[in-house]
């Protein structure tokens, strides 16, 4: 209480101001700035099984043992997630990537590849779509329900399960083409698909697909042979969905559908994915928003 007084006395009502207890910003630290600053760039540049580490996210465990056996300092678990706050890192919902997916491809692919691919579009007065399949089930329902707690939510689902495929393609500027399937892509509904995207393009088409067996079947190469005048197929690198922005609609339907109450039939299931990819159509600006996604704005 005398403390208090005096501080007062001498500086007034700044006197009375208290600075955040604790140790300084830095005390107690076991690694220099060198080792931090190396810590990071690890951290930011590698995943724990290229450090051959035994962890498959950055975790304050696996940022400990990388310190212990890059630098031999040993730190407490707990301590790591202040040291990660402070070198500007949060916990964060990792993107998946398929362990066969080639860094290496994919760069290329961004880097030279893709560039290569929209520079002859422009030349040739063409336009790039990115294409895709997809499918729907109709016990399919995602979200979330409010319930009282501890009552778990219940949805009712038809037994007999329904399903059909759809096929579209995208591009930048938010045109959108699709068809609807009784089942999955085979070759015979793809060069349908292809045949219509052709009539109706108006222009060539440079067509982007991923590496799905029936995008490179036989059929498939003997009708695009003798057509490169107005159409050309592409192939992203293997396991890499991520780059292909004709996700975003697969993503957007599938989302809009399943909102809905389950359907009963596949006349139903039909009728509700006709009808949203029918608006999607109509929604140029909400197709090039797919563009906007971090992983697909080299293409927009």
């Amino acid at each position: 209480m005398f403390d208090i007084c005096k501080r007062f006395v001498e500086r007034g009502a700044a006197g009375l101001r208290t600075g955040p207890r604790g140790p300084e910003p830095g005390h107690g630290r076991f690694l220099d700035a060198e080792q931090e600053t190396e810590a990071r760039d690890l951290i930011r540049r590698h995943t724990p099984d290229e450090m051959d580490l035994p962890f498959a996210l950055w975790s304050r465990a696996a940022v400990r043992e990388l310190i212990l056996r890059r630098f031999g300092v040993r730190l407490a678990v707990r301590s790591m997630g202040t040291h990660l706050a402070r070198w500007g890192f949060t916990a964060q919902k990792p993107l998946r990537r398929a362990y066969e997916q080639d860094p290496a491809a994919v760069r290329r692919w961004l880097r030279r590849d893709y560039p290569a691919i929209a520079a002859r579009a422009r030349a040739e007065s063409g336009a790039v779509f990115w294409g895709d399949e997809t499918g729907l089930r109709s016990d399919d329902v995602r979200g979330r329900s409010y319930a009282p707690r501890g009552r778990t939510p219940t949805v009712r689902v038809p037994h007999r399960r329904a399903g059909l495929g759809l096929i579209s393609a995208v591009t930048n500027k938010g045109e959108l083409r699709w068809m609807v399937l009784d089942g999955a892509v085979k070759a015979p509904s793809l060069l349908r698909f292809l045949g219509r995207l052709v009539r109706d393009a108006g222009q060539k088409i440079f067509l982007i697909l991923d590496r799905l067996p029936v995008h490179r079947s036989a059929k498939v190469r003997a009708w695009l042979a003798g057509r490169e005048a107005e159409i050309e197929v592409f192939h992203l690198p293997p396991y890499s969905p991520e780059l292909n922005p004709d996700e975003g609609v697969n993503a957007d339907l599938k989302q809009a559908v399943t909102r809905k109450a389950p359907t009963r039939s596949k006349q139903q299931l039909k009728r509700a994915a006709i009808g949203h990819m029918r608006k999607l159509s109509k929604s140029p600006h909400r197709v090039r928003s797919f563009f906007g996604h971090k992983t697909f704005r080299y293409a927009a």
